[in-house]
């Protein structure tokens, strides 16, 4: 059953969620000019993870109250998202319409990436995950999808390669993630992409190829978790994850696409209450 969320603590997250984006992320906040988007021409396949690639680190704060993004991957009620927006809640909630969330019975935390597991009694749409990294190649495009600065948003980019993510603070974290460039986002997005972490990152046929963690505005990257992590996640906590591919997205249709995930509760907004801060 749905729930009411006071209009006071909706107000109370609001300005959490400006002031994270204002203060706690990269000081110049803007997103560089968009890189051309060239020809589709992919080239090499991506590497495996090696002790060689390059580091970002990633500075885990205290908890705090605010939103991100999270997605279904299973019609029983799991979800996932990034463990950075969930780790160290009271409360945490799906908002499904103005002033209604689904309260998550369960969080169940990566210890070894910025992933978790969401749990409410049902899930309205499920996404199909492709976890193979077989055939991913340098180059390749990734749609991301959620609710960047609260609202909903999009941007696309391109493959470029692996790094290490070295998480510092709340929480210690190393693990693989994949690095993007950005090439360009939906119109009236400007800034940081903070809210967007833990929407998931599609590929140009639909499937859902990483959960979206972390940014560097200063150089216009995305960083997603590996599907390997995402499929060590599921085997640990046996979750079953069966979902349906998303339409084919493109740089033409990707917005028009992710309206439409949005409004079928695909994508879900996720809200997190600090302790001592009130009850969905």
């Amino acid at each position: 059953m749905f729930r009411l969320i006071p209009d006071w603590l909706l107000y109370i997250i609001a300005i959490a969620a400006v002031v994270f984006v204002l203060f706690r992320v990269d000081q110049r906040a803007d997103a560089p000019e968009a890189l051309p988007d060239a020809p589709s021409i992919n080239g090499s396949f991506l590497p495996p993870p090696s002790i060689y690639d390059p580091e970002v680190l990633v500075e885990v704060g205290p908890v705090s109250s605010g939103m991100g993004s999270a997605f279904a991957i299973s019609e029983q009620g799991w979800w996932l998202t990034a463990r950075h927006v969930v780790d160290g809640c009271e409360h945490v909630g799906l908002i499904v319409a103005r002033g209604s969330a689904v309260p998550v019975v369960d969080v169940k935390r990566a210890l070894f990436a910025d992933l978790a597991l969401l749990r409410t009694d049902q899930a309205p749409a499920a996404l199909a995950l492709d976890t193979s990294e077989r055939d991913f190649q340098i180059g390749q495009r990734a749609f991301h999808v959620g609710f960047p600065q609260g609202r909903p948003g999009e941007a696309y980019s391109r493959l470029i390669g692996r790094e290490t993510l070295v998480a510092r603070g709340r929480y210690d974290v190393e693990e693989p993630v994949l690095a993007w460039a950005e090439l360009g986002r939906t119109s009236g997005l400007h800034g940081s992409l903070a809210g967007i972490s833990g929407g998931p990152a599609f590929s140009a046929n639909g499937q859902v190829i990483g959960v979206t963690v972390a940014e560097s505005a200063r150089r216009g990257r995305i960083y997603t978790a590996a599907p390997s992590s995402i499929l060590r996640l599921l085997r640990v906590e046996q979750v079953d994850a069966v979902g349906a591919p998303a339409p084919r997205l493109t740089s033409d249709n990707y917005g028009q696409q992710s309206d439409d995930l949005r409004r079928q509760l695909a994508v879900a907004q996720v809200v997190c209450v600090a302790p001592g801060e009130g009850p969905l």
